[in-house]
């Protein structure tokens, strides 16, 4: 075999198992299926030795999609000194993955995504379980009105969930024991799950000053209708190197069905990742009301007004 000859390995991975392929880098070869392997980290370092045994001259190049378990398997391959390529989930045939995996890598097919250092990924759990905290506080709310419309209770007031519409929820008495007791466990869960998004919003502004994006995290601040929190869900953009790529990672980008010299626009296409779209898009929403400046601006704002008040004394 070649001195730098090139194993490309491909992996389709679950989540107990893993199906191995690989193909070597020569002219007419064709991808040979390994087999099954457990999932555990033990089990992969042993693969990789095998494969270093059996190949001592070539340089090892793995590649698998991404998906819900996660980008572990990148971190493990690279501490070891191989190269290892994580792809977005395409439309290559569910029969025989891996193999396909390793032949479009060594047909240079395949387009790798950026995948995140633990540090990065350790604060998109974090966002993660801020919005399922979001999500589950909507369900309850939504409960809760659902409970007053079949008995016919509406609210006299115009700011729901206030300090004053939370009162009156409180002091609601409804004809029978049994919808009081739903009632009840309605508000409570409210309060408990307002308490949860509450403690993890600081959690978020806590770990978010600490991080290495923080730079970059402020610097998007300066926009109007962008927050700490819409900042940091929208990730570090230094890693595009065009507004177009950004823009179709967002999928923000106008679909398109040209033919025959035709070229029709469409609505936008929604790939990419949606968390990002959808913080930018409340953004936007926001935008079109006055803009109103926050008392941490404001605070900065006075403090120079009286440092450069004081040194014109």
């Amino acid at each position: 075999m070649n001195k730098y000859s090139i194993l490309f390995i491909g992996l389709d991975t679950y989540k107990e198992f893993i199906e191995v392929a690989y193909i070597e880098d020569n002219r007419g070869a064709q991808p040979i299926h390994f087999g099954r392997i457990s999932s555990a980290k033990v089990v992969i370092k042993k693969l990789i030795r095998q494969f270093e045994s059996k190949y001592p001259n070539a340089t090892l190049h793995f590649v698998y999609e991404a998906g819900p378990c996660g980008y572990w398997i990148y971190h493990l391959i690279t501490s070891l000194g191989h190269c290892c390529y994580v792809v977005a989930p395409s439309p290559i045939p569910k029969k025989r993955y891996a193999l396909n995996f390793a032949k479009l890598l060594k047909s240079e097919d395949l387009t790798p995504i950026y995948v995140p250092e633990p540090e990065d990924e350790a604060i998109r759990d974090l966002f993660r379980a801020r919005e399922i905290a979001m999500k589950d506080l909507k369900d309850a709310k939504y409960q809760l009105k659902v409970l007053l419309l079949r008995n016919n209770i509406n609210y006299a007031g115009t700011a729901n969930w206030s300090l004053k519409h939370l009162r009156w929820l409180t002091e609601l008495v409804l004809s029978h024991p049994a919808q009081q007791i739903v009632l009840q466990e309605f508000i409570q869960t409210i309060t408990e799950r307002t308490a949860r998004l509450e403690r993890l919003d600081n959690e978020l502004s806590h770990h978010v000053y600490q991080w290495r994006y923080y730079p970059v995290v402020k610097a998007i601040q300066a926009m109007r209708c962008v927050r700490l929190l819409v900042a940091a869900g929208v990730g570090d953009l230094t890693r595009f190197d065009h507004p177009r790529k950004l823009m179709s990672y967002l999928g923000l980008v106008p679909s398109e069905h040209s033919s025959d010299g035709k070229r029709h626009i469409g609505a936008i296409t929604k790939c990419g990742n949606g968390h990002a779209r959808r913080l930018l898009v409340e953004g936007a929403h926001s935008y079109r009301y006055a803009a109103n400046i926050s008392k941490e601006p404001q605070i900065c704002i006075r403090i120079k007004a009286e440092l450069l008040l004081y040194s014109a004394f």
